[in-house]
């Protein structure tokens, strides 16, 4: 933190121009010493300035300077940006120049973790900034956008004052039972007040799975016996040829990947082997890689023949994937029907397309993506985030327990602050220096 840093903020390539981003408590100083134009320490605070960058009485290059001084700047550290021509050369000049004199090159993300560690931002908002930069989509975007808006801060703050107005009462309850006018926090009360935050801490976690299908995108496995068109399908989705297709059994002996955009979600597609009995050893290997594949799924399309009856391998897959969310494609239907199946199926034929417009439909009627309010909810929506919230979830639960077993309130408390503490993970009140350098390690040089 006390190392002035700078990093490339544009990416490498032929373009208009770069910006070379510096922040720290030397910037303006340094950068003086290489810019002809005005002294740059007598400046204004957010003023560009045009000059030249030269050094040993070389001219490196024509530029723009802006100056940005403490505390109203990004990392609340005085920043300077110079803006000089595009391409790879003049660009590693300067920053060459810079690191000779004392300014050392940034880490991933150490622009946005000064950020936080400065307290401009909370650490929700640092990945918002990581998850924008990485949009996929335009809900993508939103969804990121949202968060970077500061909602999610307020929600958990919110939901973190009350635990604590829970935990403020019982400490004086604990060392000051004299004072009869404070709030005595019985069994009867705590259990009342643990519910609203379970009922609460419910609620997020369930949008938040909505959060994550439209950041992460949904995980689709195509499962089904050898030829009955699995490859053929992904092809047409993803409208690429890349799944070898042909009319011998087993021709996809090992996972072939894809993704298509439907509704602005990003749907994974996983094309299997086919599950069938098979001695051998390739084929096997290819077959157990698909059923492990199976519990990783967001939904699976299983893919049978219309002109073949249910065998005993159709039946078996069907009770692997009885509690998963599955869709039915039954393929082949221009061939004699032979099929009989008592469930809600999709009917098609890949040879003409027939009824893959059925199957996108059925994709976003399971997961509700017709529905705007998906969209204009805010969401905690990385898996760092969800794994901390079911761990809170877990812990209130355990506190449920401990009420109805009347565990004295003092040791419950312990739980409580336990939650408290797990809650300020989420947006960066108490934090590990660990995680923090895994988060900012994800980010991009110049970010």
């Amino acid at each position: 933190m006390e190392d002035t840093i700078c990093a490339l903020a544009t990416t490498l390539g032929e373009s208009s121009i770069n910006i070379i981003r510096i922040s720290g408590s030397d910037a303006i100083s340094i950068v003086s010493t290489i810019f002809t134009g005005k002294d740059l320490k007598k400046v204004s605070s957010h003023t560009i300035n045009y000059g030249h960058i030269k050094f040993n009485d070389e001219i490196i290059d024509e530029v723009l300077v802006s100056v940005m001084r403490a505390p109203k700047t990004f990392t609340k550290e005085d920043i300077v940006e110079i803006n000089c021509h595009g391409g790879y050369l003049s660009a590693k000049k300067i920053i060459e120049i810079l690191n000779r004199l004392n300014i050392r090159s940034a880490y991933n993300g150490e622009f946005t973790k000064r950020a936080f560690l400065n307290g401009r931002i909370d650490l929700t908002k640092s990945e918002a900034i990581n998850d924008i930069i990485t949009s996929k989509t335009e809900q993508e975007r939103i969804v990121a956008l949202k968060q970077l808006n500061g909602s999610l801060f307020e929600e958990i703050e919110r939901l973190r004052s009350y635990i604590m107005e829970i935990m403020a009462n019982i400490e004086v309850n604990i060392d000051y039972p004299e004072y009869e006018d404070e709030l005595v926090v019985t069994h009867k009360l705590l259990k009342d007040r643990i519910n609203k935050i379970k009922e609460k801490l419910t609620e997020i976690l369930k949008n938040s799975e909505n959060g994550k299908i439209l950041k992460n995108g949904i995980n689709v496995l195509l499962l089904g016996r050898p030829n009955v068109g699995k490859s053929s399908i992904l092809n047409h989705l993803i409208e690429e040829n890349k799944a070898i297709v042909t009319k011998v059994a087993g021709t996809t002996r090992d996972i072939v990947e894809g993704s298509f955009i439907l509704n602005g979600v990003v749907f994974n597609l996983l094309d299997t082997a086919g599950i069938h009995n098979t001695n051998n050893i390739v084929e096997k290997i290819g077959i157990e890689k698909s059923l492990n594949l199976i519990n990783k799924a967001d939904i699976i399309i299983l893919v049978l023949n219309n002109n073949e009856c249910l065998n005993e391998e159709d039946k078996n897959i069907l009770e692997k994937i009885k509690e998963k969310k599955h869709i039915i494609f039954v393929n082949k239907n221009d061939l004699n029907k032979k099929i009989t199946i008592d469930r809600d199926v999709v009917y098609g034929n890949t040879l003409k397309k027939d009824g893959l417009d059925a199957l996108k439909q059925k994709l976003l009627d399971v997961f509700n993506l017709e529905n705007n309010e998906i969209f204009n909810s805010s969401y905690l929506a990385n898996d760092r985030h969800i794994t901390i919230l079911k761990k809170s979830l877990d812990i209130i639960m355990s506190i449920e327990k401990q009420i109805s077993e009347e565990v004295p309130i003092d040791i419950i408390s312990i739980d409580l602050k336990e939650c408290y503490e797990a809650l300020g993970e989420i947006i960066g009140k108490t934090y590990k220096n660990d995680l923090i350098n895994e988060i900012f390690s994800k980010f991009c040089l110049g970010k």
